[in-house]
């Protein structure tokens, strides 16, 4: 077991715990779904109880007192002041209980949470492998302690660009649940779909396949006498199969489900409704040359206008449920030009969405700009790889491909422009362009009809290496040197 040298452990901690925020925020629609999932909840400090005498004298209430409110912040998302408790708090339990406690890690623990919301993941990840170490050192390395900042680590690296270090951080957390709790315990299903994320940002599908055929044999024996229970499960392992281009395997997930609430629940259960427009959906990316001619993208149509039957007999349907089934079956429309049918859809979920101003918002965001309706993944690599999101690992650049176009009042696009900085990924350009232009959207709607959208701008992140980048100055150069030569 490594030992720490408490004098320069105490040194740094007490350095992280004041250290300022120095990391420019970044923008919130590069943050991945799964990740909110990943990071672990604030460690409660149990121990603290005391009366505090004087500001310099802290007791254990002193620390539960700025603990309440870091949680209360925490909760109010707000993690700028979040960020200042936290440190306030290592601070405190360093000076009171040491830097080689449970009660420091635990502190350590929560700063490098709020520092992942924060999406400052280089001082996260460094503030997670304290706590780690400390526990190490204070329990052992198979300790149950050790998960919830394993997974925080895992979930930091992965947002920093490093799935592949995420995905060892999650396999050893799992691991640890396993001695702990036995090899079949189903608090092991987060932290594989953490690890199926990751596998699924490296590129390694088949990985993130036996993962989730792991996470689903674990719900089946976790959830054996109560069918219905493993419906969240099934959901998730469909979207998880979408994400990795699995559509054929997607479809029997989501018809699964469907049969599962039909013998639980009856065909007309208003739960069918999201498995039966997902299902719908997932003929947009039918394969006809990799699935047989057995179905095509008009299968969709049957169960979309099932969900939009189930929805409206429904008595308890929540009505922006019933709007989103309606939306769902005039985009199939949009999508198969047959637009005389998705406009009359479209007025009337527009009338459904004018009613009060609640409903009104919904309607601005839903049906006044234009939604795309089938896309596919754009690569975050010149080499054409990489779909997932977070920051790349150091060495990368970033480069940038903006598209400026208007969508038709048939979900069309037209009048597009793309540039590219650095302009010499042409190649990158024309893959962005070529995308954007394939697109389907739901178009805008004024007063209930589709107009012309007003321009949109569109922007795709890449990355690249310098090599990369002179290669190609390079590449131009010769060129231009042939050319002048002929001449």
């Amino acid at each position: 077991m490594r030992i720490i040298n408490t004098i320069t452990l105490t040194a740094s901690l007490l350095a992280l715990a004041v250290t300022a925020h120095s990391q420019d925020q970044q923008d919130a629609d590069d943050e991945v779904g799964l990740l909110e999932q990943t990071v672990p909840v604030a460690e409660e400090e149990t121990a603290l109880t005391q009366e505090v005498a004087a500001p310099e004298q802290l007791t254990e209430q002193r620390v539960a007192q700025e603990f309440t409110r870091f949680r209360e912040l925490l909760a109010e998302e707000n993690y700028d002041e979040a960020d200042v408790s936290a440190k306030r708090i290592v601070e405190m339990t360093i000076r009171m209980y040491g830097p080689q406690s449970r009660e420091s890690a635990k502190a350590l623990n929560n700063l490098a949470i709020v520092q992942h919301n924060n999406r400052q993941y280089p001082a996260s990840i460094q503030n997670f492998n304290s706590a780690i170490e400390i526990l190490e050192v204070v329990n052992d390395r198979l300790n149950e302690e050790l998960v919830n900042p394993l997974r925080g680590l895992g979930a930091a690296q992965l947002g920093n660009g490093r799935p592949d270090l995420a995905l060892q951080s999650f396999d050893r957390a799992t691991h640890i649940t396993h001695v702990n709790e036995g090899p079949h315990n189903v608090e092991q299903v987060e932290i594989l779909e953490s690890a199926a994320e990751a596998s699924v940002r490296m590129g390694d599908l088949e990985l993130a396949r036996d993962t989730l055929d792991r996470i689903y044999a674990l719900n089946v024996r976790h959830f054996r006498g109560n069918v219905m229970g493993i419906l969240p499960s099934l959901m998730r392992r469909a979207e998880w199969q979408h994400r990795a281009g699995y559509y054929n395997d997607e479809r029997a997930t989501y018809r699964r489900a469907i049969r599962i609430i039909e013998t639980g629940a009856g065909k007309n259960d208003p739960r069918l409704v999201q498995p039966l427009t997902l299902l719908g959906e997932s003929f947009y990316y039918y394969d006809p040359i990799l699935e047989g001619a057995g179905a095509s993208v008009a299968t969709g149509e049957t169960y979309f206008k099932r969900a939009v039957r189930v929805a409206e007999a429904a008595e308890d349907m929540p009505w922006l449920d019933l709007a989103k089934a309606r939306l769902a079956l005039a985009d199939y429309y949009v999508t198969t030009d047959t637009h005389n049918r998705a406009r009359k859809l479209y007025l009337q979920v527009w009338n459904d969405l004018s009613r009060d101003e609640d409903r009104m918002e919904l309607r601005r965001e839903m049906l006044e700009v234009p939604i795309p309706i089938r896309q596919e993944a754009l690569p975050l690599y010149t080499n054409g790889s990489g779909t997932g999101g977070g920051e790349p690992s150091s060495g990368f650049r970033t480069g940038t491909i903006h598209v400026d176009y208007s969508v038709s009042t048939r979900g069309r696009i037209k009048e597009i422009r793309t540039a590219a900085n650095p302009i010499e990924f042409t190649d990158m350009q024309r893959m962005v362009h070529r995308e954007i232009r394939r697109r389907v959207f739901r178009p805008t709607l004024e007063e209930g009809v589709p107009v012309l959208s007003g321009s949109q701008v569109f922007r795709h992140d890449f990355y690249y290496t310098e090599g990369e980048l002179n290669a190609l100055k390079q590449k131009k150069i010769d060129a231009q040197e042939k050319d002048s030569r002929k001449r």
